[in-house]
């Protein structure tokens, strides 16, 4: 007697999202209140978390402030930049 066994193959699609960084990057010009705020208000920072990248932006020279798809950073790359501060999606 010989026993067979059925195997169930699944078909998995994966899906490959490129990640991007949203990169802010320092300048002599804007306050550390109006990066704040504009972290907060553009990424959904905490406050906390916002303080903590534009101390990095400040030291370091930039932060990356958000991960995700190109097109969902585009909008805060835009809206960055439409307040005066320097950040590019890389």
């Amino acid at each position: 007697m010989t026993q067979t066994k059925e195997l169930e193959l699944l078909e998995e699609e994966v899906v490959t999202v490129e990640e991007h960084q949203l990169t802010v990057f320092n300048d002599d010009i804007n306050t550390f209140d109006h990066v704040i705020n504009t972290l907060i208000e553009v990424c959904s920072h905490t406050p906390e978390q916002a303080e903590q990248c534009t101390w990095i932006i400040h030291y370091k020279g930039k932060c990356s402030v958000k991960e995700g798809a190109f097109d969902k950073l585009r909008p805060m790359r835009d809206a960055i930049c439409d307040r005066g501060i320097s950040a590019e999606i890389l």
